[in-house]
């Protein structure tokens, strides 16, 4: 058969099937067509030899902020995926019902990769967020919009995965649990999963922990003292073990102020692996702590996490959490999305939102991204071209 695409020679690592093998993957009409030794080059349109290199998945980054030029804290979701082989990046309540039409018709629409959205239960979203200006959205229960985000909800389906709220004193001030137990109203009505962020107390770790239900997400899960996973002597909390038996999903959010190394190697310690791990990139991050999706996934590769784990982590266990488990894998049927990456190796300086430096000797570098079954990626669309084909 005449395939668009074929990648050969790759290390195929798809944590979906279990694969971990040098083999050949095949993408046609936009979608994974075959995988396997036996996938004939013969005819088609595109084939790229990518030996000495990783066939991932397209990478999922669960929680990016792309509403470039809407908000202040938005990214270009196309210069994004370029640098960091994200194929999927997913904005986690930038937008709200608000706003959430021109993000829709300005940015995702326009975009060559794939945005899926959290929206907002705030009616402007994330509006009040740099460097100068810094004002938290749930602070302020007038911008609360249920009856809005239920609406905008419904009718954006297509592109809407969840409902996102922001408690803390830094996101909702005085306010508390309320703006969580608004948004998990919303989320109950359009039967869609709620990403919480946290930050300082109050309200606590536990408390909002408390009140998620199966399949909601905590981000900034691994976040530094105050209002870590941990206690002082280094031990799990007993309420973030009992999220977990209960399927709370545990989101990494790295972003400005949200990861720490101390958490992430307490948490191994114990067992505690991320469910997800993500960027939380935005403008006030970009350029360090978190940079992009492949240096967050690095820190957890250096930290000791198997990479099938840290890719399964961007990739399928991504995919469930939105609900869209058509991404993430490389089966056959599945959208044609995948990442060419490498491991270098050598001596890495990598650093944490309270500054503290590790040095790692691996760096997980994206080399290429096919985006709906071709070829994508500008920066090198002449490398890994084959020479010959037999």
């Amino acid at each position: 058969m005449g395939y668009d695409l074929v990648l050969i020679g790759g290390r195929v690592i798809d944590p979906s099937q279990g694969i971990d093998k040098v083999t050949k993957v095949a993408f046609a009409n936009g979608r994974v067509a075959a995988i396997g030794d036996d996938v004939e080059t013969g005819g088609a349109a595109d084939v790229r030899d990518v030996s000495g290199y990783i066939v991932s998945p397209g990478l999922i980054d669960l929680h990016t902020h792309v509403y470039w030029g809407g908000t202040s804290l938005g990214i270009d979701a196309e210069e994004f995926c370029r640098m960091s082989g994200v194929t999927t990046s997913v904005d986690t309540g930038s937008a709200g019902p608000g706003n959430f039409m021109g993000f829709r018709k300005h940015v995702i629409e326009r975009s060559q990769v794939r945005i899926l959205a959290y929206l907002h239960v705030s009616f402007a979203g994330i509006y009040a967020f740099s460097h100068n200006v810094m004002v938290g959205e749930s602070e302020e229960m007038r911008l609360m919009a249920p009856l809005d985000a239920v609406e905008v909800a419904d009718a954006n389906r297509d592109l809407i995965v969840g409902i996102k709220v922001r408690v803390g004193r830094h996101a909702s001030g005085t306010s508390g649990l309320e703006p969580l137990k608004i948004a998990l109203q919303v989320a109950d009505q359009v039967n869609m999963p709620l990403m919480a962020h946290i930050d300082h107390p109050p309200p606590s770790y536990e408390e909002v922990l408390d009140l998620l239900r199966p399949g909601d997400i905590l981000t900034h899960s691994f976040r530094p003292f105050p209002n870590a996973p941990i206690d002082g002597r280094g031990k799990i909390k007993p309420a973030v073990l009992r999220a977990r038996e209960r399927g709370v999903i545990f989101d990494i959010g790295h972003g400005k102020g949200s990861f720490a190394f101390k958490t992430a190697r307490a948490m191994l310690a114990n067992g505690f692996e991320p469910d997800v791990i993500s960027s939380d990139v935005h403008t006030l991050c970009i350029q360090g702590p978190a940079f992009d999706q492949v240096t967050t996934l690095s820190k957890f590769l250096c930290l000791g996490m198997p990479l099938d784990r840290v890719i399964a982590a961007s990739t399928v266990n991504a995919a469930k959490a939105l609900q869209r488990e058509e991404l993430g894998t490389l089966k056959v049927g599945a959208v044609g999305d995948a990442t060419i990456l490498s491991i270098r190796e050598g001596s890495f300086d990598y650093v944490d939102v309270k500054g503290e430096h590790l040095i790692g000797d691996k760096r997980i570098v994206s080399e290429g991204v096919v985006v709906g079954g071709k070829w994508w990626h500008p920066q090198t669309v002449g490398a890994f071209k084959a020479k010959e084909l037999a």
